[in-house]
């Protein structure tokens, strides 16, 4: 098959919800990728974030192949082994008590959301439920998710929306105070906003929002979907703050590549959700667990303590280049926002990129790069001397 083959056929019978670039991948290696026709590109994109272990990882192909082999889906009516051993792992490197596997982003934090609200129903009954949220913020597609979701934009087409959702101006903590009433039971955040334009939140903003949830019996929620599983430099972006969370969601690179996601809550959290009341029946899939205690293996203490260096070198590389449409990089390890110049179009920076041999994405009003963990000096090299190339006329 060619790429316009392949382009033909996806356009035929695929429904148009994505805007794709045009590039037909055909395979990858490490952080580069192929299309039909032996073009490489070097990838700052990690299929948004997905692939933190990059592409042809022998372990972790071959833990889905014996998995796959032995179970591939029993349901959670039965006991398997791969995702109680996630489990463990995951509440012993963070403190968190217990967790419930999901499939995507968006049903994660759906969970997240389901949870924070019955502990509120639990306790205090009905009137209880409202869950403030962040301007610029962004945690999903389904109905709930894009209402909880701070951008109006998104706040479209798919009416009526579920209520029960009220927005604060990040970092500014009287924006927060003044949306809190009696009917709140939680605050939700991400930690970086990821689609908004990778902005972290400020240390302090974070500290006292904290401080508020514990003091109003809220539940503070961090939506970790893009910054969670080492994207950071940690292995959860609450780390990086000092806190531990009431619930935390988390999905994209879980399992590296397999379709998983979930929650994790602390001890106060760990039994809101009772037989009956959550569910999904692709959840804790054994051949994704299985690839995600590969992700797990391969996120040590010292790897991550790479992804901090990689992504001070990789801000570094570009900032140096002092390119007239770019302006300064900010975001923490290997999850970098760019600030476009005004007179630059985002849109055509990627496709210059893109003609030149690199993937990258946009986000907010600039650019978002998020490449696989694993990638090396020489090619973040290759990746910064495309974009001299394709961007400095």
């Amino acid at each position: 098959m060619t790429s316009n083959e392949l382009k033909n056929l996806t356009h035929q019978y695929v429904m148009n919800t994505y805007g794709r670039f045009p590039v037909a991948v055909e395979r990858g290696e490490g952080a580069r990728l192929y299309d039909f026709e032996g073009n490489e590109y070097i990838d700052f994109t990690s299929g948004i974030g997905v692939t933190d272990l990059g592409y042809g990882h022998q372990a972790w192909a071959d833990a889905i192949a014996a998995q796959a082999k032995k179970l591939g889906h029993v349901s959670n009516l039965f006991y398997t082994e791969p995702s109680a051993r996630l489990a463990e792992i995951l509440c012993k490197r963070t403190g968190m008590s217990s967790v419930f596997f999901a499939n995507g982003g968006g049903e994660a934090n759906e969970g997240m959301i389901k949870l924070a609200r019955k502990y509120s129903y639990d306790k205090y009954g009905e009137g209880r439920a409202t869950i403030i949220t962040l301007q610029n913020s962004f945690h999903g597609r389904t109905i709930t998710t894009l209402k909880a979701t701070g951008q109006d934009v998104f706040h479209q087409f798919f009416f009526p929306f579920t209520e029960g959702f009220r927005y604060a101006a990040a970092n500014d903590f009287a924006s927060l105070e003044a949306a809190a009433g009696d009917d709140v039971c939680a605050v939700m955040v991400e930690l970086v906003q990821g689609e908004g334009g990778v902005l972290p939140l400020d240390y302090e903003y974070v500290q006292a929002v904290k401080k508020l949830c514990e003091e109003k019996d809220w539940l503070f929620l961090t939506d970790e979907v893009q910054t969670g599983v080492g994207r950071t430099g940690k292995l959860f972006a609450f780390q990086q703050y000092g806190i531990l969370p009431d619930v935390c969601s988390f999905a994209k690179g879980i399992a590296g590549g397999m379709p998983m996601s979930g929650i994790m809550a602390n001890e106060k959290c760990s039994g809101v959700l009772t037989p009956g009341t959550h569910a999904t029946t692709f959840g804790a899939n054994p051949v994704c667990a299985a690839a995600g205690l590969v992700v797990q293996e391969t996120l040590d203490d010292a790897f991550l303590s790479e992804v901090t260096a990689k992504g001070e070198y990789l801000c570094a590389q570009i900032e140096a280049l002092d390119l007239p449409c770019f302006g300064k990089t900010r975001g923490m390890g290997l999850m970098i926002g760019i600030e476009v110049k005004d007179g630059y179009n985002k849109g055509e920076i990627v496709n210059k990129l893109i003609e030149n041999g690199l993937l990258v994405l946009t986000a907010g009003p600039g650019m978002r790069l998020l490449p696989p963990l694993v990638i090396t000096r020489e090619e973040m090299d290759k990746g910064v001397a495309i974009m001299e190339k394709a961007l400095r006329a």
